[in-house]
């Protein structure tokens, strides 16, 4: 006979509450209220003052008439308002909508008409935006924030920050949300040639990869994180939820610059950090007197392309280890990892490179990722060869597009999140990225992945940045055309580099051309070969931000 596990054993207050990670600055602020939570400039704030001011935030935002389910959008860089936003926010109910403060104000204004913004948070920095934004929006209540390291510009704004937390409650009662499934932060994919499309995240989402953060990265308490990823890509990939578990320490950093970076490592002894890859090339590339003075291991993550072997080599010299982490805006940033095995750290450092550069396997609270074949839904072969597309399922998955049901459902066809991004799985599990499927080069009906070529470029000392792209060609249709960023001081020429890669790939892979110069980049250092292909003219010149 079947035992009756249900009858009389529902959910009730004392043994359910609703996952969110608003509740981690809550105990941050019970056991840690003493310790240090935020560093910027001279500032130092511990985690009972920022848990205060976060109860101040909710209730002012509350007497401003925020009312559950209304978007707070905020222009912010990486300032201590930045951290308290990712908490006071959803604690007054809201959503929060941290803006791209790159993004060009008719972008801007889409996102805040389309999310329904009720209010804007902005940094005096871009104080002559939000003057434009509060015109053209009718409604919108504009707070100034005058962070201490920013412009001054005080005379913008319906009020300012500091007086609408003054004017709220330090012991504001706030609650969990009713639902886990209730949206927390509303994130904006950045296209270009079609309206950006908003992913809704929701609080279990939310909690669920903040402590995956932890997890993959073996984090300990109370962390020294440095804020080189901007909060507003993917919530900083849930890392302002994550160090606040940790009681940890969030160095703020308004803007990224080399020196500054090694700096502040060195000052404040940060232990963590998350980049793109250009900026770790860039700390890998700095001069080597900035680096003296920290004698302790750093750990990073980058997510996106691998780093090349000589970054990474660099990297390790400096003491400075990275683990490579692989997602997408739709999946809260980074829900794949590329887990390390014992054995690794022996290896030579291009064969570690070569491990290091797969995206890996799942999160440890992420269901599922897999290679499918889209048209079947099948899995591939786990040989390393066969390409399909990379699926995610689980909870590290968004509710979807916002007041966007088709795109929805086709990102969801299959029970399955779709991607976009080509790759093969191994007979270990591994995940490796080949291409975005708009990416691939069909030349002479072979297709060619561009980031197998970019590899075969990166492995040139010389080469700091490199992008491939589709070149119109008469007789094969298409061939492979190379980007690229060269260190300074480099003489390389185009010939030597075509030369260097002839020795690497097959004839039909190998760059027809290469154009030297800066890189089109986002403001999270991706390259956008969207840029690229137009300037080739090429037949397949669409957007791969979208």
């Amino acid at each position: 006979m079947t035992v009756d596990y249900d009858s009389g054993l529902g959910k009730n207050p004392a043994n359910f509450a609703a996952l969110s990670p608003i509740d981690f600055i809550a105990r941050a602020a019970e056991v840690y209220g003493n310790r240090l939570a935020i560093v910027h400039g001279p500032l130092r704030q511990n985690w009972r003052d920022t848990y205060q001011r976060a109860c101040r935030l909710a209730s002012g935002l509350r007497r401003l008439g925020v009312e559950k389910g209304d978007t707070v959008a905020v222009m912010l860089p990486n300032t201590p308002a930045m951290v308290e936003a990712h908490f006071g926010v959803p604690m007054a109910g809201a959503v929060l909508n941290a803006l791209n403060i790159r993004l060009d104000l008719p972008s801007i204004a889409f996102m805040l008409r389309h999310g329904e913004a009720k209010v804007l948070l902005a940094d005096s920095e871009f104080a002559d935006s939000a003057r434009q934004l509060a015109q053209q929006i009718p409604g919108l209540c504009v707070i100034a924030v005058n962070d201490i390291l920013g412009p001054d510009d005080p005379a913008f704004g319906n009020t300012d920050y500091e007086s609408l937390l003054a004017s709220g409650d330090a012991n504001f009662q706030w609650r969990l949300p009713d639902d886990e499934w209730d949206a927390i932060a509303l994130n904006y994919t950045s296209g270009t040639t079609g309206d950006p499309k908003g992913v809704v995240y929701h609080h279990r989402g939310a909690t669920l990869n903040a402590l995956s953060n932890i997890l993959e990265w073996d984090l300990p308490k109370h962390a020294v994180y440095l804020w080189t990823l901007p909060m507003f890509h993917c919530n900083g990939w849930c890392f302002p939820w994550t160090i606040a578990a940790r009681a940890g320490i969030n160095v703020c950093l308004r803007k990224f610059d080399p020196k500054l970076v090694f700096d502040l490592i060195r000052e404040h002894g940060v232990t963590h950090y998350c980049a793109a890859p250009i900026v770790h090339a860039a700390l890998a590339n700095a001069p080597e007197n900035w680096r003296h003075g920290i004698q302790h291991t750093v750990r990073g993550m980058v997510a996106g392309a691998p780093p090349p072997p000589a970054v990474l080599a660099s990297m390790e010299a400096m003491g400075f280890d990275l683990v490579h982490v692989y997602g997408l805006t739709e999946v809260y940033g980074p829900a794949a990892v590329c887990a390390e095995q014992d054995g690794w750290d022996s290896l030579p450092v291009e064969l570690r490179a070569a491990k290091k550069s797969h995206q890996g396997v799942r999160y440890h609270l992420q269901s599922a990722i897999a290679v499918l074949d889209p048209d079947t839904m099948q899995p591939v072969a786990a040989d390393g060869k066969e390409i399909g597309e990379i699926m995610f399922r689980g909870n590290i998955c968004m509710k979807g597009y916002l007041k966007n049901p088709k795109a929805t459902q086709d990102a969801f066809a299959g029970g399955w999140f779709h991607t976009g991004d080509l790759g093969v799985i191994g007979s270990d599990g591994y995940i490796k990225l080949k291409d975005r499927s708009k990416d691939i080069i069909i030349s002479g009906g072979e297709n060619i992945s561009s980031v197998e070529v970019e590899d075969a470029l990166y492995r040139h000392p010389d080469v700091l940045a490199a992008a491939v792209v589709a070149q119109p060609d008469q007789k094969w249709g298409e061939t492979p055309c190379a980007f690229v960023e060269l260190k300074e001081g480099s003489n390389l020429t185009a010939e030597a580099l075509i030369a260097f890669c002839r020795n690497i790939l097959p004839g039909f892979k190998t760059p027809r051309s290469i154009y030297f110069g800066p890189l089109p980049k986002t403001s999270t250092g991706k390259i956008q070969k969207f840029e690229l292909r137009e300037r080739m003219r090429s037949s397949s010149a669409i957007d791969d931000q979208n």
